[in-house]
């Protein structure tokens, strides 16, 4: 009975450990064959990875979508932006970069806008090579230094100072010509014509009066009134007449001026002007008022 009890024990037992090792083995062969745990782990796995594009298209079709309104944000505010230059580049022209070069004769000091200095030939001028040699040698000088586009200097008789004012010309013409005893100033011009006994005083403000019948080329022309000055007499301004214009038949003169017309348009510096007489004055105070003295002929000018 021992004998056959101790088989039955051996057969039990490894029949109990055949089970253990039949079902590890089992589950190994379920591990190998079975593709749900892992190869679904593993799809999914491919599945997550594959959504990773797909959001990365939206995110594309999403960035387009703002970047359209920031790019017309960006343009709003250029076009707001856009005004801003602008006025800037006006303000330079303030000086405006444009009038000033093109006009670089203006020489105002009270900063008005004036057009070019103009001078004449002399076959533009009735008569001019009739004239005296010595009339014709004065003028010639004048109109030379009006193709300088010379300033108006107050207190200026040399054009090296890029200017002169209206006895200053004269004074320089004359002394240029030989005329050493002319004075600097136009009152003491003024008393210098007067003392040579052969001026012709006006009174009338009329263009045809017969007191300018005896106007002749190469005279002086005295004003009184075109600045307030306490002087005696009290001459203020001062030209060489020139005689007509061919194109216009009118009465022209040259010299330096801050502000008189030639053509209708004002002119600063040394160039030809209208000779023509001043409206009457418009207050009673006859000093700030321009009046037309007289002419008279240099002294010592010959006609020959």
């Amino acid at each position: 009975m021992t004998k056959w009890f101790l088989i039955f024990a051996i057969l039990v037992g490894a029949i109990d450990v055949a089970i253990p090792a039949e079902e590890s083995l089992g589950t190994k062969i379920k591990k190998v064959f079975d593709p749900s745990p892992t190869p679904t782990r593993k799809h999914r796995k491919r599945s997550s990875s594959k959504p990773t594009p797909t959001p990365s298209p939206k995110h594309k079709k999403v960035s387009p979508t703002p970047s359209p309104s920031e790019s017309r944000k960006h343009k709003s505010r250029r076009k707001k932006a856009t005004p801003s230059p602008s006025p800037s580049s006006e303000e330079s022209r303030s000086p405006t970069p444009t009038e000033t070069p093109a006009r670089s004769s203006e020489r105002s000091a009270s900063g008005k806008k004036a057009w070019p200095n103009v001078s004449l030939s002399s076959d533009e001028i009735v008569g001019y090579d009739k004239y005296p040699a010595k009339v014709r040698q004065i003028l010639d000088a004048s109109l030379a230094l009006a193709k300088q586009n010379l300033g108006y200097t107050y207190g200026s008789a040399n054009p090296k100072n890029d200017g002169m004012d209206c006895s200053g010309f004269v004074y320089y013409v004359l002394q240029q010509n030989g005329f050493r005893d002319v004075p600097r100033d136009s009152s003491q011009q003024y008393v210098w014509v007067r003392k040579a006994g052969d001026f012709n005083a006006v009174l009338s403000r009329k263009e045809d009066s017969f007191e300018l019948d005896d106007l002749k080329p190469g005279d002086l022309l005295f004003w009184r009134g075109t600045y307030n000055i306490d002087r005696d007499p009290p001459i203020t301004h001062t030209m060489i007449y020139l005689g007509r214009e061919k194109r216009t038949n009118k009465r022209v003169m040259i010299g330096s001026s801050d502000g008189r017309t030639y053509d209708g348009k004002q002119r600063w510096g040394v160039s030809v002007f209208d000779f023509k007489m001043p409206p009457p004055p418009k207050s009673g105070d006859a000093k700030i008022s321009p009046v037309f003295v007289g002419y008279g002929p240099i002294p010592g000018l010959t006609n020959d």
